[in-house]
């Protein structure tokens, strides 16, 4: 993999790349071993050298006119229209954090699933914008950093795993492909109230704005609105105010018995029963990321990533599998077959993933 340094020198000038190389250090830390990479520039490297050409002229810039009711229509009808459509849809990931969003990546390969994507925050992402204690580097522990290649963002590669060097990175990354793709939706700023459940079949989620949601108890009744869905993913996180609500509800209707929490932090154990243990947890729903600790009681990682992206790569193609297409987890998925990016990025030569 490309560090981040080789990335950096592909966008310098050719006069700039005559005068950096790239150079390597080696180094131990509290008696890690750390290799890093870095540009390493000659004292005449000039400002213009890595300069890029507008092609507009900054001392007398000015926009073309617009009416403001203009920007009032563009915005209220496409977002109207997103309503409508995905008021009938394929998936509902309910939460946009690292498993919603590696989840939702993964289905929107497929270009005839619709995908809405429910985020109770103005900002996707949850928890992944930063590492732990908000620090900034980000930990992936092999072989999940296959999934980063795939996606193209860049790391620092040690032994058995790799580091991001801002979190923000992946999240901003994994969002900019997903979100560019016609058949995702992202609703941002709008919470699950509930779910809906016909026949004992989890049927789609009641929505609300999460503004509302947060005020039920300061103003008269607020009344939700609906999407439905073939399946919904609950990608909700660990216990919080929001946290964990999909396998929560599920509990308070009856629909499973217990919802114990996570048990304290080991990451060894953690990450592979994250990605063990997701999975359809009642007719209709499945569960990844946190959320699966939170159903099984299974260990917390702590501050690496990994089990979120490849626990939502296997929501997803549990998720394509309840739809009868093409996926990786029960061998209907081949390098001939209809979709063949859809095989797991953490998969080697195209072998399938193991429920």
């Amino acid at each position: 993999m490309a560090s981040m340094a080789t990335s950096l020198s592909t966008h310098l000038s050719p006069a700039a790349k005559d005068l950096c190389k790239l150079t390597s250090s080696s180094s131990v830390i509290h008696g890690v071993p750390l290799r890093l990479n870095y540009l390493k520039c000659s004292s005449s490297l000039s400002a213009s050298s890595l300069s890029v050409s507008a092609k507009y002229d900054l001392k007398d810039f000015k926009f073309e006119p617009i009416k403001e009711s203009i920007v009032s229509r563009e915005m209220t009808r496409r977002y109207m229209m997103d309503m409508i459509t995905y008021a009938d849809t394929d998936v509902v990931v309910v939460g946009a954090g690292s498993a919603g969003l590696s989840c939702a990546y993964e289905l929107s390969k497929n270009p005839n699933v619709r995908v809405a994507i429910v985020e109770q925050s103005v900002s996707p992402g949850g928890g992944a914008w930063l590492g732990g204690q908000l620090f900034s580097a980000m930990v992936v522990r092999k072989p999940a950093h296959l999934f980063l290649d795939e996606l193209g963002v860049d790391y620092d590669e040690q032994d058995n795993y790799v580091v991001i060097k801002h979190a923000a990175l992946f999240t901003s990354t994994i969002m900019s492909r997903l979100l560019a793709r016609p058949n995702v939706k992202l609703f941002n700023a709008v919470a699950a109230e509930d779910l809906i459940v016909k026949e004992g079949r989890v049927a789609g989620v009641v929505t609300n704005w999460a503004l509302v949601s947060m005020n039920h108890d300061t103003q008269s009744c607020m009344d939700p609105n609906v999407m439905e869905a073939k399946v919904v993913v609950s990608s909700c996180g660990h216990d919080g105010p929001f946290g964990a609500t999909g396998v929560k509800r599920l509990r308070n209707i009856g629909m499973i018995e217990s919802v114990p929490g996570m048990k304290a932090l080991d990451m060894n154990v953690a990450e592979d029963a994250i990605v063990r243990l997701t999975r359809e947890v009642v007719p209709g729903m499945i569960v990844t990321g946190m959320e699966v600790a939170e159903i099984d009681g299974s260990p917390r990682m702590g501050p690496t990533f990994g089990a979120m992206m490849i626990s939502g790569q296997k929501a997803a193609h549990l998720a394509l599998k309840a739809l009868g297409l093409p996926n990786a987890v029960d061998g209907t998925y081949s390098l001939g077959g209809v979709h063949p990016e859809l095989v797991l990025a953490s998969s080697a030569e195209g072998e399938t993933a193991s429920a």
